[in-house]
């Protein structure tokens, strides 16, 4: 009877860890296929996507450059909004800069998301990964990163017709009116650090390390993986307490009709 106790216990063993193999061998494909993980051991089920290097949109870039895809990105938020499984979002961001419609694009769905998000700058947050680090419901920048504040920018042949600095202007206000409405920064003053001449060498706008951006109002707080990782589990937490209060209400109120 003991060695057929033990001969289930080794396969049960044996049963579970093939199954941590495997689950290390989805996580590790889902890395290299998509730069983003869904952890499932935690406290709550989180899923971490990646926006790195440039973001790609309407143009193929070269192949040496790190890229986020927006268009992998774009079906990614809506799996993670459509499935009960996941409970919030973690941004991490490491980008320069790219397409202004589809980092616009990436934001706005992420605005728009009722599961709760929070986004940590490393590195640097810069051009069109300002309104995306804003996007989230709470926002992190770590002490050492930075986030450039510049205006729009034409790559290749440019018209230099009225109409041609009415569409810049256009696209400007666009994105001041989203990181507006996703910061505690008024339009003025961005558009004062998007239009300063006495930073930058080489261009027009403003340079802000961590502490800056959080002073000027533009991220929420300074902070690193594990603050990010416990304010989203503290806005999990809240979003169910609601959820929760919302269900108890209902059955009283179809008593009283």
């Amino acid at each position: 009877m003991k060695k057929e106790k033990n001969f289930h216990s080794e396969d049960e063993q044996v049963d579970e860890e093939q199954s941590i193999t495997e689950e290390q061998s989805a996580q590790t494909d889902q890395i290299i296929e998509t730069g983003s993980i869904t952890p499932a051991k935690g406290k709550h089920v989180i899923h971490c996507l990646t926006i790195i290097g440039q973001i790609e949109g309407h143009y193929i870039l070269p192949p040496q450059n790190k890229t986020t895809k927006y268009e992998h990105v774009i079906p990614q938020l809506v799996a993670i909004e459509e499935d009960p499984e996941i409970e919030g979002l973690l941004i991490i961001l490491n980008t320069v800069g790219g397409d202004v419609e589809a980092g616009l694009a990436i934001a706005e769905l992420v605005s728009g998301m009722k599961k709760p998000t929070v986004s940590l700058v490393l590195g640097g947050g810069h051009s069109i990964g300002v309104p995306l680090a804003c996007s989230s419901k709470y926002s992190f920048i770590a002490p050492s990163a930075t986030m450039t504040i510049h205006p729009v920018r034409m790559n290749g042949l440019v018209v230099g017709v009225p109409q041609t600095l009415s569409y810049f202007d256009k696209m400007q206000d666009r994105i001041v009116r989203f990181v507006c409405d996703n910061s505690k920064m008024t339009s003025e003053q961005f558009r004062e650090l998007m239009m300063n001449r006495g930073e930058l060498v080489m261009d027009v706008g403003t340079v802000l390390d961590g502490e800056a951006a959080v002073k000027v109002g533009l991220i929420d707080s300074l902070g690193s993986l594990a603050d990010a990782v416990a304010k989203l589990y503290e806005l999990i937490g809240e979003q169910k307490a609601e959820k929760e209060a919302l269900d108890k209400e209902e059955p009283e109120e179809e008593k009283e009709t």
